[in-house]
């Protein structure tokens, strides 16, 4: 049984008490204050900023780190945030200042400022005294940037200090460390950790010369609030949709896309009524529809989930998407195929007839087929159109495989069965 920690058990507390959450969260020791903040939802911590008079904030602001406080003072409106960033600490105010001047989107938007820069020829009695300072200053050990005429060459890991003399130069111990450009975005930013497996990333600016650093705790935190958007997505819920919104919150972020799933519905619905002689003649096809319809859209969900995934990496595009749907169709075909061979044995032998189960296996693998060209392609078209395609995609794709295994199956049954 895992224990709280004590910040887990105030932002618990918080989130579940809204009558006296402003109380709770003014009990908190101030220094505290904004890591608290930035532990709670995005709207429960909009919340508590709203109810905060400036004072407040700028006294919380100050004791976190640039790039948090940064990430606070974003969700500010304009003139608000304007007002609180220049009555900050001048130090906070500066480093704030140019973090805010990047795109929150890019490299630059991802980076802090904690570092300190040393040359190879430094001693490390010098880089001693230069993380002595920086620690005065902000309380923080640095990351330790190793530059050769303005330039990055790599960085010394903190544990050389400990172990080497005070004495000796520091160029014999630095390491590469993987770098990346300011205005790269977020994609980049991933696969730069994931291609280089490290724990920071530098960023540099135009001309290469360091503007910051990226560590893998800030890149988490992007992966999880990405996966969390992800699964909101592929529910059709608004990712600003919160589990302890009110029921009118709810209805109002969700009623849209069961709307829209509700008419498709009634397409497939005017697909089964086409044949509604066939099935009165043969009411055992009622019993197979939903496996035809039911295999399809578990196939289009996986294969949506592989797009979706492609498409967060930047592997496929809609101008290089053919092959990725000329890979799906293949594997559709022969999961159709393997898949149609099981459901045809299991009405041949349960209903001892063989034309109903090759009607079930064609029309499984016309089915898979669907779901697998569908699967791949709607999400890339949704991209190019600028639409979110975990979100979109999905009731195309459902709405594909049921038309189309409906009109397929009672199709086949109706040329080879009556």
């Amino acid at each position: 049984m895992s224990v709280q920690t004590p910040d887990e058990k105030v932002v618990e507390q918080i989130t579940k008490l809204p009558k006296v959450r402003m109380t709770l969260f003014r009990d908190i020791d101030t220094a505290q204050q904004g890591f608290v903040l930035l532990k709670l939802s995005k709207r429960i911590r909009q919340n508590v900023i709203e109810d905060l008079d400036n004072k407040e904030l700028i006294e919380l602001l100050n004791h976190l780190d640039p790039d948090k406080a940064t990430d606070i003072i974003q969700e500010l409106k304009d003139h608000r945030a304007k007002k609180i960033t220049s009555a900050l600490n001048v130090e906070v105010k500066e480093k704030v200042e140019t973090l805010l001047s990047f795109n929150p989107k890019t490299a630059a938007g991802l980076m802090n400022l904690d570092y300190v820069v040393v040359e190879p020829s430094e001693h490390f009695a010098d880089v001693a005294k230069d993380l002595i300072e920086h620690e005065k200053r902000t309380g923080k050990f640095p990351a330790i940037l190793v530059l050769e005429k303005g330039k990055l060459i790599g960085e010394l890991p903190g544990h050389e200090l400990a172990v080497r003399a005070s004495s000796e130069k520091i160029e014999n111990y630095v390491k590469k460390i993987p770098s990346i450009k300011y205005d790269s975005d977020e994609h980049k930013v991933v696969n730069s950790f994931i291609k280089n497996p490290h724990n920071k990333v530098a960023v540099l600016d135009e001309d290469n010369s360091v503007l910051g650093i990226i560590h893998s705790d800030d890149l988490l935190a992007l992966i999880d609030k990405r996966t969390a958007n992800d699964l909101y997505g592929f529910a059709g819920v608004s990712k600003e949709e919160d589990a302890l919104d009110g029921v009118g919150t709810k209805v109002r972020r969700r009623y849209v896309w069961l709307i829209i799933n509700l008419g498709t519905a009634f397409l497939a619905a005017s697909v089964v009524g086409l044949f509604e002689n066939t099935i009165s003649k043969l009411t055992l096809l009622a019993v197979y529809m939903p496996i035809v319809a039911g295999m399809g859209g578990n196939a289009a969900t996986q294969t949506l989930a592989v797009a979706v995934r492609g498409l967060v990496l930047k592997e496929i595009d809609l101008k290089h998407g053919l092959g990725f749907a000329a890979r799906e169709l293949g594997a559709g075909i022969i999961n159709g195929a393997i898949n149609g061979t099981i459901v045809a044995l299991v009405a041949i032998f349960i209903n001892k007839n063989p034309m109903l189960g090759l009607v079930l296996a064609m029309a499984m693998i016309g089915n898979l087929i669907i779901a697998s060209v569908a699967g791949a392609i709607i999400p890339l078209i949704m991209k190019a159109l600028g639409k979110d395609p975990a979100t979109s995609a999905t009731i195309f794709i459902t709405t594909c495989t049921d038309v189309g295994g409906f009109f397929i199956f009672l199709g086949l049954a109706q040329l080879m069965l009556v």
